[in-house]
């Protein structure tokens, strides 16, 4: 079985925002790694089309190796958009589910292959409360931001997490990762 993981960046006072933290080359190389280790990587509308960045520097690179390494990486992951009102994905490597969440992640989960990834807040959110994450990957930028969307944001369903690894990068920034403890959860209303 496939295992979904749940892979996003936070600011310190627990606001994802693509636009908050602060990447270098030491976490564009790491996310490049990552996204290599994957078959799959899953978007909501906006995330996606934050993610759209990118797909110009194929074509034509930067000239920043490890931005450059990272485009081609996002560039060849599969990519699946949830979306109510995209008509059209513009590229390649990308489709529009055409199936809802859960049903698309249990039936991949199913699947032979490498990792599914979930990069997007607003599906991390959903498939928390489905009880269908794996694993987090929260990579804590030094940021306080003081607004924003918080990840764990109307979850009403109390989970315990183990710290299985960290990594600590140059600038600053924190990668924890937790696998959900399966059964010692609770309901909080």
């Amino acid at each position: 079985m496939r295992k979904v993981i749940a892979a996003i960046n936070m600011t310190l006072d627990g606001f994802c925002d693509h636009t908050a933290g602060i990447p270098d080359e030491e976490i564009h190389q790491h996310y490049t790694d990552l996204l290599n280790e994957g078959d799959v990587i899953l978007y909501g509308r906006i995330t996606y089309q934050l993610m759209e960045y990118w797909q110009p520097m194929v074509k034509g690179p930067s000239g920043e190796k490890t931005m450059d390494d990272f485009a081609v990486a996002i560039d060849k992951i599969q990519k699946i958009v949830f979306s109510h009102t995209l008509k059209n994905i513009g590229w390649d490597s990308a489709k529009l589910a055409n199936r809802g969440l859960e049903e698309e992640v249990l039936e991949l989960k199913q699947q032979p292959g490498r990792p599914i990834f979930v990069g997007s807040r607003s599906l991390i959110v959903q498939l928390i409360k489905l009880n269908l994450i794996d694993e987090f990957q929260l990579c804590i930028y030094p940021v306080v931001e003081g607004s924003g969307l918080p990840l764990f944001e109307n979850i009403k369903k109390r989970t315990i997490l183990k710290l299985i690894k960290t990594k600590v990068f140059s600038g600053g920034a924190v990668m924890l990762y937790y696998e959900p403890i399966n059964g010692k959860s609770d309901f909080a209303g």
